[in-house]
């Protein structure tokens, strides 16, 4: 299939569109071998050698996250945390990293504890104010800036396009971690990132079965060749079945994600005239403050995800989450079902998390129940 050709839509849905030759199926098999022939020669044509680095599946799924992404290069590793962990590893003890306030929290974490105590230096700051990030990073020391948009929870905008001018006028790479957004809303490699990150686990797969990472590459090159090194040596590569099941979901991915953006935007319009909400954290308001950034850089909608101030405080917050009935009291995000969670309690201390705050996970369940559910909740929460 020639990927230019067909939009991601078409792409996602057939998988790319490989037939099986041995059995000509339609839907590719699972190669389970741990190990591989080697030719008469000693050499090993198949480029399979052993299945801590090889594996057809885990390539397949590779491929389909290549074209969706519209990179050179796609990787696939055994968590969302390996995958944005490989990046730093493939850094040099003594490297300047620039980081997000706002961040998914136990990457943020591992930041500010293990990858201290490993060498790296990490700086955290305001992603979304340009003129901060700039006085950030620092021209010949930084290696890397490392952006999240929207950023899980409090779902701030930042601009891509301006912050890749900033990293690569310093000499540094960007990475975005893209989870949310998928890349069926914002293909950061065409807006100049370097490195795209996904916890596959969420929105690629769909369907809370599966524990993945990815990463896709505007270019492969020697930092890249050093995090493949590092998922072999390191064994973080994805499981076969695993990568079966990812590819599975990636087929229905426009569909979710689609479905998703209508209902979570429907939701955040309501919730915002709600008399028990305080505040409406959502891209696709325009009262969101990287409202015209996300419009500019997101196609096709504003994701999935969005969070809820409870008036009341975090008593009522708690209060309303314990009353809810279709949506699930769940860690996790970008299922075909809902979920709620008080994400202060999560986090723990030193959280940019208000304590009043649910995050809201929005699935493909009819809005109006969706409303309902929470409607209910929040005032049972306010007798």
């Amino acid at each position: 299939m020639t990927h230019a050709r067909w939009s991601p839509r078409t792409l996602a849905a057939q998988a790319l569109g490989r037939i099986d030759e041995a059995s000509r199926a339609v839907v590719p098999p699972i190669h389970v071998s741990t190990t591989f022939l080697r030719d008469p020669d000693n050499q090993y044509r198949s480029g399979n050698v052993y299945g801590r680095a090889d594996n057809e599946t885990v390539r397949e799924a590779e491929a389909v996250i290549a074209a969706l992404e519209g990179a050179s290069a796609a990787m696939v590793l055994g968590s969302g945390m390996s995958a944005a962990t490989a990046v730093f590893l493939a850094l040099a003890p003594g490297d300047h990293v620039v980081i997000p306030k706002v961040m998914y929290w136990a990457m943020r974490n591992w930041l500010l504890t293990d990858a201290v105590r490993w060498g790296l230096r990490i700086e955290t700051v305001d992603t979304t104010d340009l003129a901060a990030l700039r006085a950030a990073v620092q021209p010949g020391m930084t290696k890397l800036v490392w952006l999240e948009t929207p950023a899980n929870p409090l779902w701030s905008i930042t601009d891509i396009a301006a912050a890749a001018a900033i990293a690569h006028g310093a000499g540094a790479l960007l990475a975005v971690d893209s989870t949310c957004a998928t890349p069926l809303l914002t293909r950061p490699l065409a807006l100049g990132a370097d490195l795209v990150m996904h916890a596959a686990t969420k929105y690629l797969n769909g369907h809370s079965d599966v524990i993945a990472g990815a990463l896709a590459t505007a270019a492969t090159g020697e930092f890249w060749d050093r995090i493949r090194r590092n998922r072999s040596m390191l064994g973080q590569i994805l499981g076969p079945l695993e990568a079966f099941l990812l590819l599975r979901g990636m087929r229905t991915l426009p569909l979710r994600v689609q479905a998703a953006c209508a209902s979570a935007m429907e939701l955040a319009t309501r919730l915002a005239n709600h008399a028990w909400v305080a505040d409406v954290l959502y891209p696709g308001l325009p009262s969101h403050p990287g409202h015209d950034i996300a419009r500019r850089q997101m196609q096709g909608g504003f994701g999935g995800m969005l969070s809820i101030r409870v008036r009341g405080g975090e008593s009522a917050a708690i209060a309303t989450a314990a009353a809810v009935e279709l949506f699930k009291r769940a860690t996790s995000l970008g299922g075909v079902e809902s979920l709620i969670e008080h994400r202060a309690s999560i986090e723990g201390p030193g959280t940019p998390c208000p304590p009043d705050l649910l995050r809201l996970s929005v699935g493909i369940e009819d809005p109006a129940d969706l409303y309902a559910d929470l409607d209910q909740a929040l005032r049972h929460a306010h007798p």
